[in-house]
């Protein structure tokens, strides 16, 4: 499983108290679906003309969230109503494709955009939505304007933004950072000669759980943002035949495996989990000075780390530049989870397309859900949603999380996610393979331009 599809929209919950690897577990399991009315108050779930479905993921606390909002949306709609499906992650991802694949899926799909989304639309199973912004405008303008980007193919919008955001974030632990005396790193220059006052300090420069390979791919997304901008990998995304030939590709293959030939690494990084958190151990107890990792870490650090995140020495910082002199990427750009993505089929009757326009319009990212996602320790993709955000603490990394996400002039998804599965496959094999030095940058580029497309 992908500990990111739950852990990544509830980065407080551990803090909160509510176990996310129970969470996780509960998501990520291979049982099957689990279909509520979500009736609320009044005649069936399925009365009216306009009768619609949405299949979605369980887990909590993002279930119970999904299931208000329907309930609500029903109470105030007797005459359009929304029955759902619960499923659990691997089960659900097996589910959508085969009932879209023979015209029997449900009328509001839930996704992660990027490249499941594409194939949807590659396979004409979704509408565009392209003209329902344009008649709703205010929908639009008040997400993050970053958010849209995992939600477009070939220039139009095929699917709502929607939920919370979980960007990748550069950590550094302060009280290592004070003992050896060095400040944050403003470019790539600073980044190595860290590491090797690290290194002579005896400190690991960074933690990293290499063995779960999505781990390693952050760097190269931040790396290739910021050394190129957004174009090089939009190419890739869009299937042009050998956009991984790009200098600036090579560029970043090569400064990993600088990195790597350096000790820029924990010792062993190569098998260690991030799904066991062994990762965010070895940074929080001091053994590594650094750590790029997802906005979810926060949370199991403030409750496993002792008073490390409540005693102040967890600093964080969006990834610094590599060369500011010559970068084509915006410094303000980020890499991550910029939205969960809601989807209409393209199959669905006249009346359930306009049931389920009618929850966007009204129900999703409204007051009551947005303060239900805060609550539970997320950062809503909704302007000025930071207002209501805790004063202090966990108030000041979640408006950390906030500014990252509404400020990005690209919010880049996943690579993984971003693609198609089969390329997927190849890309984190690859980037194994390049961290363990086993695989040279021409041959790096080679192996994933094989798949473009595919």
């Amino acid at each position: 499983m992908d500990p990111r599809t739950t852990s990544r929209r509830s980065f407080l919950s551990l803090a909160a108290g509510l176990p996310v690897a129970g969470a996780a577990l509960a998501a990520c399991g291979s049982s099957g679906p689990s279909s509520s009315t979500a009736q609320g108050g009044g005649g069936s779930a399925a009365a009216g003309a306009g009768a619609a479905t949405y299949w979605f993921l369980s887990g909590q606390p993002q279930q119970a969230i999904r299931e208000d909002s329907i309930k609500r949306f029903n109470a105030a709609n007797p005459g359009g109503q929304i029955t759902t499906t619960e499923f659990q992650n691997d089960a659900y991802k097996t589910k959508i494709k085969t009932a879209l694949g023979a015209g029997q899926g449900p009328t509001i799909i839930w996704g992660w955009g990027g490249g499941g989304l594409k194939s949807y639309v590659d396979a004409g199973q979704v509408e565009d939505l392209t003209s329902w912004f344009d008649q709703n405008p205010a929908q639009k303008e008040r997400r993050f304007p970053s958010s849209f980007g995992a939600a477009t193919v070939n220039g139009k919008v095929y699917a709502l933004p929607a939920e919370t955001v979980t960007p990748i974030i550069f950590y550094y632990n302060k009280k290592v950072f004070d003992k050896v005396g060095v400040q944050p790193p403003k470019s790539w220059a600073d980044i190595m000669t860290l590491v090797d006052k690290f290194n002579s300090a005896g400190v690991a420069p960074f933690s990293l759980g290499g063995q779960s390979r999505w781990t390693n791919m952050m760097w190269l997304e931040f790396l290739l943002d910021r050394i190129a901008g957004s174009e090089v990998f939009q190419k890739v995304f869009e299937g042009k035949p050998d956009s991984w030939s790009d200098p600036a590709v090579k560029d970043m293959l090569t400064k990993v495996q600088d990195l790597v030939k350096a000790n820029g690494f924990i010792k062993g990084f190569s098998s260690i989990t991030a799904d066991s958190n062994a990762d965010l151990a070895v940074f929080y107890t001091g053994r590594a000075a650094m750590m790029v990792h997802g906005a979810w870490t926060y949370g199991t650090m403030k409750a496993n780390g002792g008073d490390f995140v409540s005693g102040g020495h967890l600093g964080y910082m969006n990834f610094p530049p590599v060369d500011p002199a010559t970068d084509k990427g915006d410094p303000s750009d980020t890499v991550g989870n910029p939205g969960q993505y809601y989807s209409i089929s393209s199959k669905a009757s006249d009346a359930a397309k306009e049931t389920a326009k009618k929850f966007f319009a009204t129900t999703v990212l409204d007051d009551t859900e947005n303060k239900a996602w805060i609550g539970s320790g997320s950062v809503p993709l909704v302007k000025g949603v930071d207002s209501q955000f805790p004063p202090g603490g966990d108030g000041d990394f979640l408006k950390f999380i906030y500014n990252v996400s509404a400020n990005a002039k690209n919010f880049a998804q996943s690579w993984d996610q971003a693609l198609s599965p089969t390329q997927a496959e190849t890309l984190l094999d690859n980037i194994a393979k390049l961290f363990q030095l086993s695989v040279t940058p021409d041959q790096w580029i080679s192996n994933l331009n094989a798949v473009i497309g595919k």
